[in-house]
């Protein structure tokens, strides 16, 4: 299926959940341990970042100490998210147009998981292509 809603890709997650204090090494260390790509940084039940390894490659670059640099200072903040009534299409769309590879899901201001481009199938992928390639062409 080409147009899965987003809450069957996400309805058995446990979405790795982390508040804005917390350092960015025990970010890292809770995304190797869960072989994740992202944490969801979050505030009083309300999604407030996202940090990913981009994000901790930065922080390096930077000059940052992981042990000693909260999540607030190295996420980036208010990220993009999506509803889980939205399709796989439409997330994947997102992604495409924003540059990036894991969105939020939020359901009445709360998350309820997050999607990465590899959870979705080769057929969601390829429709995405063709579309794009459709604008290409057009433009």
């Amino acid at each position: 299926m080409t147009n899965r809603p987003l809450q069957l890709i996400v309805s058995h997650q446990d979405p790795l959940i982390l508040a804005p204090g917390r350092s960015v090494q025990q970010a890292c260390q809770h995304m190797w341990d869960r072989r994740v790509g992202a944490v969801l940084v979050v505030e009083d039940e309300r999604l407030v970042g996202i940090f990913t390894g981009r994000d901790a490659v930065r922080a390096l670059a930077e000059g940052r100490a992981p042990r000693d640099t909260p999540l607030a200072d190295a996420m980036t903040r208010d990220p993009d998210s999506i509803a889980p009534d939205a399709t796989a299409i439409d997330a994947l769309r997102r992604m495409s147009d924003g540059g990036y590879r894991h969105l939020p899901i939020v359901a009445d201001g709360r998350v309820v998981g997050i999607v990465s481009r590899g959870d979705f199938q080769g057929l969601e992928l390829d429709k995405l292509e063709s579309e794009t390639g459709l604008w290409e062409r057009i433009a």
